[in-house]
């Protein structure tokens, strides 16, 4: 093989970029023919609920061969609801496709995408798909393109806008453009190949993946303009879990990316358990299988090298996002900020099956870290994060399809978070009844958005033992998991001032027991605050419905940051609480009959009103319930009460 490249096909939802993978897949032989999206029989679409709905839910990763290059696509889902599945593809990719609706264009998702993709550095080809369909005008797409994405695209197609582009980039050719020097075509693309590669241009395409057409174009477009996984390979081993899988009879299987060395059957592989003291060594795993997807089917290759994308088994404590060997900098910087803004309550519709159902989604949430699932142990409930309606929709088909459990999902709540209202300390002497000894003061300060929570201590050893400082900094972390009201705490540090154990009494879980309740006397005594998520809003529509949109976005308690009207267009972008526009895009895109383009994204948490008293209920004993929370506390000391 010659070259290898990993690309993802990215687009939003309906725009045809499975489509157009499995007819790449077919112009490059890899398949005898071409499946369809509608009929369920395409080669990327491997679980039942995305055949039968015709959307992708998680991301598919296929290997083949062109010519003498070896092409590893990820096909990513195009719903916003499944934006962690495209992000967390973003770090096993050397360059992307980003596939357009010839008629709708740029559409929120697009936007989303590219921008993540700038931000990596990742270069990119623009396919402009579905120019069979009417309505197509190439000229307005390209002009929502430079409006929109970026002002530096070149159509293959076209030489002379090619030119165009390349003199705004390159000396030469500004100033053969100047001079009006045509320049020979292999010197123009040439050119081209370069700018592209170093993600400084993207070079346009126009396909109808329908009918096949610009395919073998875009294929060869794919191999010229993107760069080969050598060109980023680091010379030590190392990689990312990006993706998760089950398998009935090999259990978890790991996605992984490596940009460098090599992983071979029966290598030992370090991995880290989360709830194992990180004093306490864990021994290497083995890799039992590594397989690659050739053409639909899994084929088991034995290894893989720098720059491969294959499905590892065998390594049971592996999680997304964990590194093999060593992390390769360049590939640290996270894409975008995403992280789920709804909660729901899942409950089975036979009763005897909540345990099933508990175990299926713990399944599931390894597969999908966002789902972060609770099992609340005073109220029995499960709940789990999510990132929209229509996610329920696929968990409720996959856990029927999969797991055979009829499932109901409630509707969704906004989650809110906490956060001190003011530096404030907290006190704990738990040194009865014997034998028990550990004393605790912390002291606790907002910290600005973005901070996350940070632990401190300003003990020296000879006062309280590392081991005893670190029982402190673990139970700090799992405590302000649940604030006052029940949410989680956000931008907070904790420093621990002083401690003291007993070289008698104290038992190596003392602490775990003092600092919650420690912890949670600051919260209270700084006035925890109740944290909302705002929602920076930005929508395109026709300058007749501006007036219309305007009230609606007032009477949602809205902030409007800019606005313009270009071409018959209106755009503004708005700020405003999450709780009061949650079903505002299908009310907007009701009423602009599905042209008007809306976009949110989380922009940050802030102070919600004083009449707003959302809480959550609380998972185990409260600590702040002294007497009850010892007492089970010594009868159990389990991990769920106790942090360990």
């Amino acid at each position: 093989m010659k070259r290898r490249f990993n690309i993802g096909i990215l687009a939003h939802v309906d725009a045809g970029k499975t489509t157009i993978t499995e007819q790449l897949l077919l112009a490059a032989g890899a398949i005898r023919s071409g499946g369809s999206v509608d009929d369920g029989t395409t080669a990327s679409d491997f679980l039942e609920v995305e055949r039968r709905r015709g959307i992708s839910v998680k991301n598919a990763c296929i290997s083949f061969t062109y010519g003498e290059d070896a092409i590893q696509i990820i096909d990513t889902p195009g719903h916003a609801d499944f934006a962690g599945e495209v992000m967390r593809s973003l770090k096993a990719l050397d360059g992307a496709v980003l596939v357009l609706s010839a008629v709708e264009g740029v559409q929120a998702q697009t936007l989303t995408i590219f921008r993540a993709l700038k931000k990596l550095h990742l270069p990119v080809i623009l396919v402009c798909n579905k120019i069979d369909r009417a309505g197509f005008v190439r000229e307005q797409v390209e002009r929502e393109i430079r409006r929109q994405l970026t002002r530096s695209i070149a159509p293959v197609d076209r030489p002379e806008e090619v030119f165009a582009a390349l003199a705004e980039l390159d000396p030469e050719m500004e100033e053969a453009f100047l001079l009006e020097e045509q320049p020979r075509e292999k010197d123009l693309f040439a050119k081209l190949t370069v700018y592209a590669k170093q993600a400084k241009i993207c070079p346009l395409f126009y396909t109808s993946a329908k009918e096949g057409r610009g395919i073998r174009e875009l294929l060869s477009g794919i191999t010229r303009y993107l760069p080969d996984a050598a060109s980023r390979e680091v010379p030590y081993l190392s990689g990312t879990v990006f993706g998760m899988t089950h398998d009935e009879v090999m259990g978890k299987v790991a996605y992984v990316r490596l940009y460098g060395g090599k992983l071979a059957s029966r290598d030992p592989v370090p991995v880290d358990d989360p709830d194992v003291d990180p004093e306490e060594k864990l021994p290497d795993e083995k890799v039992s299988q590594i397989r690659r997807i050739r053409g639909g089917r899994l084929e088991d290759t034995g290894h893989m090298e720098a720059g491969d994308i294959a499905a590892v088994y065998g390594l049971s404590r592996i999680r997304i996002g964990d590194v093999i060997g060593q992390p390769d900098p360049s590939r640290e910087v996270e894409a975008m900020r995403t992280e789920p803004l709804l909660l729901t309550e899942v409950t089975p519709a036979n009763p005897e099956e909540k345990t099933r159902l508990y175990e299926a989604l713990s399944i599931l949430s390894e597969e999908d870290p966002l789902l972060s699932l609770e099992r609340n142990t005073q109220t029995d409930q499960i709940f789990v994060h999510i990132m929209g309606t229509i996610q329920t929709e696929i968990l409720t088909e996959i856990l029927m399809t999969r797991f055979g459990i009829r499932a109901d999902f409630a509707k969704p709540r906004v989650i809110y978070k906490e956060k001190p209202g003011r530096t404030a300390e907290g006190f704990e002497a738990y040194t009865m009844p014997k034998p028990c000894w550990a004393i605790v003061r912390l002291r606790m300060e907002p910290l600005p958005e973005g901070s996350g929570i940070v632990f401190e201590s300003i003990v020296k050893e000879g006062e309280l033992l590392a081991r005893y400082q670190n029982h402190v900094r673990e139970s700090v972390y799992k405590t302000l998991k649940q604030g006052i009201y029940g949410w989680e705490v956000m931008d907070t540090k904790v420093t621990l001032v002083s401690g003291n154990s007993h070289h008698v009494h104290t038992h190596p879980l003392d602490f775990f027991v003092a600092t919650p309740v420690a912890v949670l006397r600051a919260l209270t005594d700084s006035g925890s605050v109740l944290m909302e998520p705002y929602m920076k809003m930005s929508l395109t529509a026709d300058e007749g419905l501006y007036g219309k949109v305007m009230g609606q976005i007032i009477s949602m308690h809205g902030e409007i940051r800019t606005q313009e009207t270009v071409d018959g267009l209106f755009s503004l972008e708005a700020v405003l609480p999450l709780r009061e526009c949650l079903d505002y895009p299908v009310t907007f895109r009701s009423l602009t009959s599905g042209k008007g383009m809306i976009r949110m994204e989380l922009l940050a948490y802030r102070p919600a009103p004083p009449e707003i008293h959302e809480t959550l209920p609380r998972n185990g004993v409260d600590p702040l319930d002294r007497a009850k929370w010892i007492l089970a506390c010594r009868s159990a000391l389990s991990k769920d009460l106790t942090g360990r």
